[in-house]
């Protein structure tokens, strides 16, 4: 049996608190006392198994039954799931939920009166290939307001949930987009108080992941733990 990997602490600053003064929704759900750990039983680190056969892929998230274009601009994500230490982690469920193009999600309790779109309902799912890299294409979602603070706005952004062998290994971040004005302003996004940190947030531009004549590209990599590990919500 091999020695297991170290874990490597977590810089100050570099993941969200639990209480962000500035994010009003924390001040009534973050713990208010020390945490205690909880043991693991079988129960949560055997199950339920994750495999594309029992979960099947869903990597165009602008298919549907309608046979119509979803409305928007195309859009392909791609990237690689690694450990603190670099190496891919393979066969890792990740769930992706996001608005639609005009910032509305297709859910009842978006009551937002942005139009929905019958033709994107804005969930998918991928795995990992054996080099811990996954793909799929959707369309850039829109900016939508919220109700935090005066003229809040929530910038670009598409929800990821990433799991390991077990639910209680499920991790959740987002991931927003290169550029956005909005991001200077969005609680969330700066509840992580370390700007190198926070940036590994945002995804980059990359033309080698753009299909000429139909969609850009965007590379979007996750960290799963250490000290460069990728922001993740509690």
């Amino acid at each position: 049996m091999s020695n297991p990997v170290p874990f490597r602490p977590y810089t100050q600053g570099t993941q969200p608190d639990y209480d962000t003064p500035a994010y009003l929704s924390t001040r009534k759900r973050h713990p208010n006392q020390a945490l205690h750990a909880l043991p693991q039983t079988v129960t949560e680190t055997t199950g339920p198994s994750f495999s594309p056969l029992r979960f099947p892929p869903s990597e165009d998230l602008t298919a549907n039954t309608t046979g119509k274009p979803a409305l928007g601009e195309r859009i392909i994500v791609a990237g690689t799931v690694m450990d603190e230490n670099g190496r891919p982690v393979p066969n890792t469920m990740v769930e992706i939920w996001q608005a639609n193009a005009t910032g509305r999600y297709d859910h009842p309790a978006d009551q937002h009166d942005a139009p929905l779109d019958p033709n994107f309902r804005g969930v998918g799912r991928v795995f990992t290939d054996a080099e811990g890299r996954y793909r799929f294409l959707t369309i850039r979602p829109g900016a939508y307001p919220w109700p935090n603070h005066r003229n809040a706005w929530r910038p670009n952004h598409i929800h990821f949930s990433l799991f390991g062998p077990a639910f209680a290994t499920r991790l959740v971040t987002q991931m927003y987009f290169p550029g956005d004005p909005l991001l200077a302003y969005d609680p969330i996004f700066n509840g992580t108080a370390d700007e190198h940190a926070r940036n590994r947030l945002v995804a980059r531009f990359d033309l080698e992941i753009t299909e000429a004549d139909y969609a850009l590209g965007y590379r979007f990599d996750v960290v799963l733990r250490g000290r460069v590990a990728t922001p993740m919500e509690e």
